[in-house]
């Protein structure tokens, strides 16, 4: 139970990845979102589904890439 709560806290955190959930609970994400969904009242499941669906905070490559677009960018800018 207590694995439970700590991966229902980490999905619930913006700032973690779901290949950081996996590295520590060896669960990849349609699992964390299986266990949101079993432990989380509708709404609230609703609710986090939502916010995390296609953020690139959740997961590290999309995180990656969009911070070299943002990189360039401002390059673009500064130059």
């Amino acid at each position: 139970m207590q694995n439970i709560d700590n991966i229902i806290k980490l999905a619930w955190c913006d700032r973690t990845s779901f290949e950081k959930i996996k590295r520590i609970h060896g669960i990849n994400e349609s699992d964390v979102i299986k266990i949101m969904r079993k432990n989380l009242k509708p709404k609230s499941f609703k609710v986090w589904r939502e916010r995390v669906s296609g953020r690139t905070r959740k997961h590290e490559k999309k995180r990656s890439l969009s911070q070299q677009f943002t990189k360039i960018d401002i390059k673009n800018y500064v130059s």
